[in-house]
């Protein structure tokens, strides 16, 4: 057993590991709706099929023909319920760097004109998506369910984002600001408005 002195002084800026500031902070659940729900559960639904496939491909080597199929469905359910949630947290991705070099009148005609574009983006891809839904009518080729159905839930998703863009759109041509017009009045919350 090796005394005290003889043992190797650590590395320079090697320490033992501390405690994290924030874990003695409380988790913040406030802003969680019904649709986070749901995305969840589509996703833990979608690991479900992708395992089953795994197991049935890999391990039973006898896989079942639906999983695929089923597979690719969810996972565009998963991917546009979770647009609906990013778009009601305003959290869909954004090229934040020029509003740093815009004064603060241009940061918010900036954010209006993103609103407003977000908005149209919203309501006309909602707006195809029903114009192919209605036209479609093939069935799935391993289950028996019209495809439609999935082109309807996307035209549902962009529906809610659309409804989520407007209150976006009202919310700061009411309160005249938002995380990106001014980034200093939220930096010191961490939350939004």
């Amino acid at each position: 057993m090796a005394s005290d002195h003889q043992r190797p002084e650590p590395e320079a800026g090697i320490r033992a590991e501390e405690p994290s500031a924030l874990a003695s902070e409380p988790v913040d659940l406030s802003d969680i709706r019904w649709s986070d729900g749901l995305v969840l559960l589509v996703f833990w639904l979608l690991s479900f099929v992708v395992f089953l496939q795994f197991f049935t491909r890999y391990v039973l080597n006898n896989s079942l023909g639906w999983t695929e199929e089923v597979a690719r469905f969810l996972l565009i359910g998963v991917t546009f319920i979770g647009s609906v949630m990013a778009a009601r947290k305003e959290s869909h991705i954004a090229v934040e760097l020029f509003y740093r070099y815009l004064p603060r009148r241009g940061r918010y005609v900036a954010q209006l004109a993103v609103d407003v574009i977000s908005l149209v983006f919203f309501a006309a891809m909602g707006w195809f998506c029903a114009e192919l839904a209605s036209k479609t009518q093939q069935m799935m080729v391993s289950i028996d369910v019209p495809k439609s159905w999935i082109y309807w839930g996307v035209t549902a998703c962009f529906g809610f984002m659309a409804m989520y863009a407007l209150l976006a759109l009202l919310r700061h041509v009411r309160t005249g600001t938002s995380r990106l017009i001014d980034p200093e009045r939220f930096a010191l919350t961490g939350t939004g408005l």
